[in-house]
């Protein structure tokens, strides 16, 4: 295995059940962001990818989306030592014409700070959406003169996040929510109960243990 991806689930509903307001859930799960990527790294997987901020977030009410928009450089600033002692590489994908300019400015601060670090790389899905992103490859071959035909090497090629393995959501939803279609064709699901801020590195391994027993065919047949 080399790449899982999470669906963060359950930020909200981890705060109600702790007495606490939905940002503070919201901070409990971009702090635990950081821990899964640490174990990821110390499992030996080279890629983690985490939504973090949909393409249908900007539905929410005003004060959430702010609050959400000063997350990346407020846990930036007080994980940051953290991140580079680990050396893991953060790489944001998705849409950057629609998000404030500080925090835009966070984002490829992060990237800068952290671009020379190899063999473990952490994307973070922020203003992503998997239709979107398709849509907008979509949109690159349109303009490019030198494209002729299209097939899925060369859709592929132009993803910003590579094939996922695992696909993991949390908090007990059952969908994909638009994250990932084209690289979780062939990935394996599993979907928890548990909340995203109580996902702990304990119950990632599990969950490798429990992808290492399931059969992988690929459409064929295993000897």
């Amino acid at each position: 295995m080399k790449h899982i991806a999470f669906i963060m689930d359950g930020n909200g509903r981890w705060a109600k059940a702790q007495g606490k307001s939905r940002q503070d859930g919201h901070k409990a799960g971009f702090d635990n962001l950081v821990e899964i990527l640490k174990a990821a790294k110390e499992l030996g997987l080279e890629s983690v990818t985490c939504y973090a901020f949909s393409t249908e977030n900007w539905k929410r009410p005003k004060p959430e989306i702010d609050f959400l928009m000063n997350i990346p450089m407020e846990l930036y600033k007080q994980r940051k030592q953290e991140l580079l002692d680990t050396k893991i590489k953060i790489q944001f994908v998705g849409r950057r014409d629609r998000i404030p300019a500080h925090t835009l400015q966070a984002i490829e601060q992060i990237e800068e700070d952290t671009s020379d670090f190899t063999g473990f790389t952490g994307y973070i899905a922020f203003d992503y959406g998997s239709q979107d992103e398709l849509v907008r490859v979509m949109n690159k071959f349109l303009n490019d003169p030198l494209i002729h035909q299209v097939d899925e090497a060369l859709i592929s090629s132009y993803l910003e996040v590579p094939t996922i393995d695992l696909l993991i959501r949390t908090s007990g939803e059952v969908r994909l929510s638009n994250f990932l279609l084209w690289q979780s064709a062939y990935a394996e699901l599993l979907f928890v109960d548990t909340y995203w801020p109580d996902f702990t590195p304990a119950r990632l391994h599990e969950a490798l243990e429990e992808y290492n027993e399931r059969s992988r065919r690929f459409g064929g047949l295993k000897e």
